[in-house]
């Protein structure tokens, strides 16, 4: 990703002049939802993010400068489902290196958040600050721009300096005056630019930014202490994946759901979608139905696979899902969980728990998607919601600890030093060695729904970005919810409503519990076609732009 370096490094220079400034802000109109392209693409989700890593590209950044400037950016734009010290997992393509890799962008949980902490307490809250897990977004875009960027930290973050200078929250100008602060930090480093990253990202979790974290945290009343931050990191990991007719699909570890799609692509390998057709009944019928097996497994097995066991080698072989396939009815819809059992090779699990929490609301998340033309792609899905403000640093902290369960002997039972087991779910489909479709989703348990679809409309049905993301969508809540785990709604079918009345008919006599619903989900994508051109659109319907150049 180091071939533009030198553009790179002029940028830099320049941006350390004007910092704050744009040649770029009052020359382009805000992005709408579809963009083509051949230089650049970014689709995520608030406009003015997105115009952040257009910016970025059209001033010598790479994909990976581009989606560290969206990312920052997001933490203002769509505030609501983005916090700067929230969390967000990040899959990049690295064209130099010709390679997929996993930032893991999700903290840990503190020392102090124990089972039996939380126990007492009836289960982990929705809300406030005891349910915040140690911030991990920002040493993740560092993380992103040391290790694949061209660019410092100054260069990326005035987009976002410029949107918190409005002003227009209390908090806006308390995060401008932190972030400033960690600017100033990288800049100590002189002319190394990996040097000024680390010098930034200590400042925030080993500096006096994190000591004002941890002092605020413990007096009033969250678990984050001064050493969680000290000892954060944000590892690098190999991706998990799945051939899927010629294509090969990634996905990040077990920490996240995002195994489950590629266990359903190991099922549905087995059934012609193309001869069934798109959207029609049958065809929503088979991947619903592959998708509840899926989750099942998920919601059975999955969690930070440094403190578990995940037979996930077990649950992506072709023959568990040759096990799993014969389940699915092609005449009636499933009203039961049916977790398999990889472990003894069957295909169900003989002693299945059902266990439920709490129930909490299904929260929204945002996306982010840029490509270059170097070939550097990056998808991220950052996060972070119904959380504290930390007092005078004006970042806002998550709750992303209700993600796990207080279950002993439950693979996700909350222990500290433990990641959650997240929704948040990017995905990467390469074809040849070469990126094709990069997808990102907002909405909880759906994320893998909306992004199984686009994943399908892309290899199956061969539809274009604007066309994928204006398709009807369908998914399920038959499964448990991820959010102080909400009980199955076993059997539920959700579906657009603009849905023809002939299909919802048809997956009722299949026994479906169809629910009708406004958008379903928020998806981002980029396809890139084998002549370059990028193909970029994020769903209008909930608010998703794109742009490209």
């Amino acid at each position: 990703m180091r071939q533009q370096l030198f553009a790179g490094l002029w940028f830099s220079l320049i941006g350390s002049i004007f910092l704050g400034l744009s040649p770029l802000a009052a020359a382009d109109p805000l992005p709408g939802s579809e963009g083509q392209g051949k230089q650049g693409a970014v689709s995520a989700g608030g406009a003015e993010a997105v115009a952040a890593g257009l910016e970025i590209l059209k001033q010598g950044g790479n994909a990976a400068d581009s989606a560290a400037a969206t990312i920052l950016a997001l933490s203002v734009t769509d505030a609501g489902g983005f916090c700067f010290g929230g969390e967000v997992p990040i899959l990049i393509y690295d064209a130099r290196r010709q390679v997929v890799e996993v930032l893991c962008g999700q903290g840990v949980a503190p020392r102090l958040a124990t089972q039996e902490y939380f126990a007492k307490k009836g289960g982990i809250p929705g809300t406030g600050v005891e349910s915040a897990a140690v911030p991990a977004a920002f040493d993740a875009v560092l993380t992103l721009l040391d290790r694949y960027g061209t660019l410092r930290l100054a260069d990326v973050s005035v987009p976002t300096l410029r949107l918190l200078d409005r002003g227009k929250v209390a908090w806006h100008p308390l995060l401008a005056k932190s972030l400033r602060r960690l600017i100033d930090a990288e800049s100590r480093g002189g002319g190394d630019r990996s040097r000024g990253l680390r010098l930034a990202t200590d400042y925030f979790y080993r500096g006096p930014l994190g000591k004002e974290l941890a002092q605020w945290s413990e007096i009033n009343g969250g678990l984050i202490r001064a050493e969680d931050l000290a000892t954060h990191v944000t590892r690098i990991e190999d991706p998990l994946h799945l051939k899927y007719r010629g294509h090969e699909v990634y996905k990040c570890g077990v920490w996240t759901q995002g195994a489950y799609l590629l266990q359903t692509l190991g099922m549905l390998e087995g059934f012609d979608l193309t001869k069934l057709g798109h959207n029609q009944p049958e065809t929503i019928h088979v991947v619903l139905e592959a998708m509840k097996l899926a989750l099942a497994d998920r919601d059975t097995y999955y969690a930070d696979p440094l403190f578990v066991d995940v037979p996930i080698d077990l649950m992506l072989s072709s023959s568990y899902a040759n096990l799993r396939r014969p389940l699915i009815d092609l005449k009636q819809a499933s009203l039961i969980q049916r977790p398999g059992d990889p472990r003894r090779s069957q295909a169900l699990l003989s002693e299945k728990e059902t266990r439920a929490g709490l129930a909490g609301p299904v929260h929204d998340t945002t996306t982010c998607v840029t490509a270059d033309h170097w070939g550097n792609v990056v998808v991220a899905t950052p996060s972070g919601w119904s959380g504290v403000q930390a007092g005078e640093t004006g970042i806002w902290l998550g709750t992303r600890l209700q993600s796990f369960n207080i279950w002993p002997g439950h693979p996700n039972c909350i222990a500290p030093g433990k990641r959650p087991r997240i929704t948040l779910t990017p995905t990467l489909v390469l074809k040849e060695g070469k990126p094709v479709l990069g997808v990102s989703v907002a909405g909880g348990d759906g994320q893998d729904q909306a992004g199984i679809q686009a994943v399908l409309n892309h290899i199956d049905f061969g539809l274009k970005a604007g066309e994928s993301m204006k398709a009807v969508r369908f998914g399920t809540n038959h499964h448990l919810g991820s959010f102080r785990q909400t009980p199955p709604q076993l059997g539920s079918l959700l579906i657009h409503s603009d849905a023809p009345p002939a299909t919802i008919s048809a997956l009722e006599k299949l026994g479906h519990k169809v629910h009708p619903s406004g958008a379903l989900w928020a998806p981002s994508m980029i396809r890139i076609d084998p002549n370059g051109e990028f193909d970029a659109a994020g769903d209008a319907r909930s608010g998703r732009h794109a742009g490209a150049y």
